[in-house]
């Protein structure tokens, strides 16, 4: 098996994290995992990226944490308009 980076240790830390606080929430579970395997898709090279997304994942865990949180926002940037 293949080592992680920190980084990506971190991701996958965030990933385990957002399952268990989603857990007593419904809804929550498909929208996390498919917002995570969308940015799945970012190259590895792209850590800025990654780690601004990952920033604002632990910034939305502490929200999705809070009791009164009935919904989640998008974690990836919206497409662009032609």
């Amino acid at each position: 098996m293949a080592r992680h980076s920190k980084l990506q240790q971190q991701v996958l830390a965030l990933y385990r994290q957002f399952l268990r606080a989603g857990r007593d929430k419904p809804g929550f579970i498909p929208r996390i995992r498919d917002e995570f395997r969308a940015n799945a898709l970012i190259k590895k090279t792209d850590v800025m990226h990654i780690e601004y997304l990952y920033r604002r994942g632990q910034r939305q865990l502490e929200q999705l944490r809070d009791a009164n949180t009935k919904q989640l926002g998008s974690f990836s940037k919206p497409a662009q308009e032609s």
